[in-house]
């Protein structure tokens, strides 16, 4: 279909060229002769020629090789009555060999329909010399040089199908490029999610399960520990655990995305005490302020709430040790308002500790959720982290 066809409906676009090809030669007729004669060829010839025309789609060798006829038929019989039809009455057979080379794919078709084309020539002309006794209405020369640009018109439709054909050929081979290379997108992310995880699984799985092997080896040995010591052996076995199995369910969804069911509960703010009470275990002072059910929240606003009070915890133990920390949740104007401050550190911080990743991991988070996240330092030397997480589509 090309593009005209594409845009106008099918019965738009013949109607339009039937105007087209045939207003033309009636319009020019009274300019060569009004005789009753030349009249009647032209009505006769158009009126079969329009039929034949709305064929041309589906028969295009048929509908050329009939328009053809119609057209020496018309010539023959004007000429043996005396008459001389408009020039322009050629305009219908050279769209209909158009019709014949944009849309005939099979060649047989094409040579059959060019040779009875060339038979019925021969048999118009034989036959206007046998009805026709004046010179001037015998043809000969001329109709031969008004059919002569006749095989333009074909060599004109075969091209437009020619270049149809390769513009579809490409658009098949840009999809089948783009296929490919999403394919190879799909299959390089596939093998760096597999190498990513195979990294974790070689160096944090093997580290973490040794630490946690230890952390129960010291205390199987409690009873050789001082009271504050076994306090700490047990947070720290207890969030080993934790870690390592979330970790093994992070590595199972790197290797395998369509296997990502959790091996255990998605952690919410629901098992916020679990976590508050593993960071006094490490030594750390919290003071919690919530105004919320936090139970009856979206499952989503409460992974990465979690997500962020764990994270702004762990900062804050690594880089103001020693240092209170007060939380505060409540949800307010339908968003959840998560801030987390921590004061002056109360003893020196570990050179070097961390690299800023968890930040950006909060602000993809809350970014997720069409949130805002704010962090930076307070005025008293602390600093202050606080996540706006809106409820409405949350679960979307």
């Amino acid at each position: 279909m090309n593009v005209f066809e594409g845009r106008w409906p099918a019965w738009a676009g013949d109607a339009g060229l039937v105007v087209l090809t045939f207003v033309p030669p009636l319009l020019s007729q009274p300019y060569v002769d009004t005789s009753g004669p030349a009249w009647a060829s032209l009505l006769g010839f158009e009126a079969v020629g329009a039929v034949v025309l709305m064929l041309r789609r589906r028969l295009p060798a048929t509908a050329f090789v009939a328009g053809f006829a119609a057209l020496l038929a018309a010539l023959a019989g004007s000429a043996g009555a005396g008459a001389k039809l408009s020039p322009l009455i050629f305009l219908p057979p050279a769209v209909l060999l158009y019709n014949l080379g944009s849309h005939c794919t099979n060649w047989a078709r094409t040579v059959w329909a060019a040779g009875g084309a060339g038979v019925l020539t021969a048999a118009g002309l034989w036959v206007n010399r046998l009805t026709t006794e004046s010179g001037d209405f015998q043809g000969g020369l001329d109709v031969l040089a008004a059919l002569a640009p006749m095989p333009l018109a074909w060599v004109l439709g075969f091209a437009a199908r020619t270049r149809q054909t390769l513009l579809a050929a490409a658009e098949r081979r840009a999809a089948d490029a783009s296929r490919a290379r999403a394919l190879e997108a799909v299959h390089a992310t596939q093998r760096e999610r597999a190498r990513i995880a195979g990294e974790m699984h070689d160096v944090v799985a093997h580290s973490l399960t040794l630490l946690v092997v230890h952390a129960e080896t010291l205390r199987a040995r409690g009873g050789e520990l001082p009271h504050w010591a076994r306090a700490q052996i047990d947070g720290l076995a207890t969030a080993g655990r934790q870690s390592s199995g979330e970790l093994r369910a992070l590595l199972r969804m790197l290797r395998d995305p369509a296997d990502a069911a959790p091996l255990q509960p998605v952690p919410g703010l629901g098992q916020l005490d679990g976590l508050l009470e593993c960071h006094r275990a490490a030594g750390g002072t919290i003071e919690v302020q919530t105004e919320t059910a936090l139970q009856s929240l979206p499952g989503p606003v409460q992974l990465a709430g979690y997500r962020i009070v764990q994270e702004a915890l762990v900062n804050a133990r690594r880089h103001a040790p020693g240092a209170p920390v007060r939380l505060t949740l409540d949800d307010a104007a339908g968003e959840l308002r998560c801030e987390v401050v921590n004061s002056r550190a109360a003893r020196r911080a570990t050179p070097g500790a961390g690299a800023g990743i968890g930040l950006v991991s909060m602000r993809e988070r809350v970014g997720a959720l069409g949130g805002e996240l704010t962090a930076g330092p307070t005025n008293d030397g602390g600093f202050r982290v606080l996540a706006t997480l809106p409820l409405e589509h949350a679960d979307a």
